[in-house]
This record gives C-alpha cells, sequence and structure tokens, in this order.
C-alpha cells in the first residue's frame, strides 16, 4: 500500500482488494476498466502510427470472459458505494454494451450515458471508419429506489447558467498531464473535475479500481476529496505516487487546479476597480465603466469576455461586490456622458460600460486576491467559481 493523508493506492488484483474495502463507504467511484481493443490495430500519436495494444490487461478474450469480469468487479463496487452513491464506468463499443447489460442485472440503475466528445482527437489512418472521437461514460446509482447526491446547481454554474446536457466536449490528456510520465489509456483531469463535482461533496471518499496514473486520485485531492486506488501495476502505482507528491508544492497544486477548471462553458466575472469617490454612484445606478483601449487600466478584450455574466466592484482590493450583469455585452460612452451622471471619467474619450442590477447582490463564499506584484486588479475575467465555490 502507498499513500498520502488523503490519497491511498493498493497495490495488486482488482478484485481481492475490492472485497477488502469496508461496505457502504465510498460516495462515487469512477472506473476505467479494460477495453479489450488491444488486438494489434493501429492509431496515430504525435502525428506518427502507432500500435494501440495497451498492455496484456487490455488484450481481448472472448465474450463469455468479458462478460464474467465485468460482471464481476460490478457487483463488488456495489456493496462498496454509500445508499446514494454512484458509479461512472468509461468505455467505448468494444466493452460499454457489456457493462450496461451488467449494471442492469446487478440492480443498478442507470441515470445517464455521458458521450465525451474530445475537441482534438487524432485522425483515423485507415480511412475505413468514422473517425473515433468520443468515448461513453455510463453514470448509475446503487439503487433504484434510494435518491442519489447529485450537485445540480454546481453543473449549472459550470453550463453558463444553463442545464449541462450528457454531452461533455473536453480536451483529451495534454502535456502538462504527463510530466511525471506517461500511461496509455490515461483519462484528463478536466474531465474527472467535472465527475467529481456532480456527484460528491468536499471530504468524501471515491474509489477508483483500475487507477492508471492516478488521475482520478489527483482531481479527487485538488477538490478537498479523500481518494482510494486500486492498480496491479507496481511502475503506474509509482508514476501515481510521483503525481500525487508533484502536488505538495503549493505552485503546482494552483497551477494544476487552474488547468483542471478551464471550461469553455462556465460564465465569467469582469472585475473591475472603482474610485472610493464614484464607489457609492456605480453601487446606485448599476453602472461599471472600464477605458476602451490599449492604455493601462483598459479592458482588454480576450477569451471568456463573450461569456461575462458577472460583475466584481472593489476598491484598491478592499470592500468586494458581486453582481449579476442585466445584460449580456457591453455599450460604448463618451466621457462626457459619464461625467454628466457624475463620474470621474477623465482618462480616455471612452469607456465600455456593462450594467448590472444593484439591488441583486450575490453572496460569495470565496474571494480570490485582488492584488497582484503590489498593483490592484483594475481589469480581467476571471471564471465565476473563483468567487462561488464549487463544493
Amino acid at each position: 500500500m502507498m499513500r498520502f493523508d488523503n490519497f491511498t493506492i493498493l497495490q495488486g488484483d482488482c478484485m481481492k482488494r475490492i472485497a477488502e474495502l469496508p461496505d457502504c463507504s465510498v460516495q462515487t467511484i469512477f472506473a476505467d476498466p479494460p477495453y479489450f481493443l488491444s488486438n494489434g490495430g493501429i492509431s496515430c500519436q504525435s502525428g506518427k502510427q502507432v500500435c494501440v495494444d495497451k498492455g496484456d490487461w487490455d488484450k481481448g478474450g472472448t465474450p463469455e470472459y468479458i462478460y464474467d469480469f465485468n460482471r464481476q468487479w460490478l457487483s463488488l463496487c456495489r456493496s462498496k458505494l454509500k445508499d446514494d452513491g454512484t458509479i461512472w464506468i468509461s468505455g467505448t463499443h468494444h466493452n460499454i454494451h457489456v457493462v450496461m447489460r451488467c449494471l442492469q442485472e446487478l440492480g443498478y440503475k442507470v441515470l445517464n450515458t455521458i458521450t465525451w466528445q474530445k475537441t482534438d482527437p487524432p485522425p483515423n489512418l485507415s480511412c475505413r471508419y468514422f473517425n473515433f472521437s468520443t468515448e461513453l461514460i455510463i453514470w448509475a446509482r446503487k439503487d433504484a429506489k434510494k435518491p442519489h447526491l447529485f450537485n445540480y446547481e454546481t453543473m449549472k454554474q459550470l453550463n453558463g447558467g444553463s442545464q449541462m446536457t450528457d454531452v461533455w466536449r473536453i480536451p483529451a490528456v495534454s502535456r502538462w498531464e504527463k510530466t511525471c510520465g506517461k500511461h496509455p489509456t490515461q483519462k484528463t483531469l478536466r474531465l474527472l473535475y467535472r465527475i467529481i463535482l456532480a456527484s460528491t461533496n468536499a471530504g468524501d471518499t471515491i474509489l477508483d479500481p483500475f487507477s492508471g496514473s492516478g488521475t482520478t486520485g489527483i482531481a479527487a485531492n485538488l477538490l478537498g476529496r479523500n481518494y482510494i486506488g486500486i492498480e496491479q501495476d507496481p511502475s503506474f502505482v509509482q508514476l501515481s505516487m510521483r503525481r500525487r507528491e508533484e502536488i505538495n508544492d503549493p505552485d503546482t497544486f494552483a497551477k494544476l487546479l487552474a488547468k483542471m477548471r478551464e471550461n469553455a462553458q462556465e460564465e465569467t466575472v469582469l472585475v473591475n476597480h472603482a474610485r472610493q469617490t464614484d464607489l457609492p454612484l456605480v453601487l446606485q445606478t448599476g453602472i461599471c465603466y472600464l477605458r476602451a483601449g490599449d492604455s493601462k487600466g483598459s479592458l482588454l478584450v480576450k477569451p471568456g469576455f463573450e461569456r461575462m455574466g458577472y460583475v466584481l466592484i472593489h476598491t484598491n482590493g478592499e470592500n468586494p461586490h458581486l453582481f449579476k450583469v442585466a445584460k449580456k455585452g457591453f455599450q460604448i460612452w463618451t466621457a462626457e456622458q459619464l461625467q454628466q451622471m457624475g463620474f470621474s471619467a477623465e482618462h480616455a474619450p471612452y469607456y465600455a460600460v456593462v450594467r448590472f442590477d444593484p439591488k441583486k447582490e450575490i453572496a460569495y463564499e470565496t474571494m480570490p486576491s485582488l492584488v497582484k506584484r503590489s498593483q490592484t486588479t483594475v481589469a480581467e475575467i476571471r471564471p465565476f467559481s473563483d468567487f462561488v465555490e464549487l463544493k
């Protein structure tokens, strides 16, 4: 057994190790079992033709063997889930239909089948099939009659305020996730980030019976969850521990957390400094204004601006107020227009004006620093989850 305080890897056969765990002890299970597709096929990696064989553990067996294998580990896992717990299983057509059959036979209730659409799939070199750009992830709860934990509002926040669908556009594993070594079937932190937020709360325990490179555990620890992984290959156990040791460094922890949270659908917050003399009028009128142009303190339109749904008003990094914008987008006003209303607009001829409802201030749960290298944040776009913690 290898472990940190909240990160445990049990080395050995998954069937034996799952059986050793206490019943009803984990909130969520994420499983990336063998797909049974390592049979001499080809794929493309970094522009080169490579063999898809991952290892002996992924080589296809008879249909009877694949069915018995999946039914056995899924049966063992069910007893380890809490009554409101859920399980997520990833796969392709090579194994996912057998997994679905086993889940239904064992008494699980299937909730969704998520389609993970990779935004950067490799080309299909054989040119005899449509390009393989997706994987399927079945989400099921332990019991058909007992309600499950689902952080619905959190998923809405991640999806710009709208209900999240069962199609997730998330990139595949990036280079920054492989600094400690590579695993042939590594999953991306961004995918596990969403799964963990959807079905657990801070302090919960997550089990991964096919731990691999430990991605589930890294995501769990970055989000304040506990992790138990099972892995038979000692080299992958060591890889997992290197990855876990890496996030003991606060800078690396913050970097990976920020990368993991990158999300093309999440609403963003316009952070803006207001002069102390202007602040009462800003809060009264619901007018947030910034210089329009390239001068110091101007708003530079960067990715995420089109998803701006909130404004944060502060003065010199203090006394922050968070509001929902009244209408997406902005208007261009002249300095004279703002001066006529009583604002101190005197450093530029034109200003970008964003309107918000001053009667609907939002209570925030966390507040990132509004000062960087002794300089106050004047105009910046940040993700909404920086301010309302996704638990």
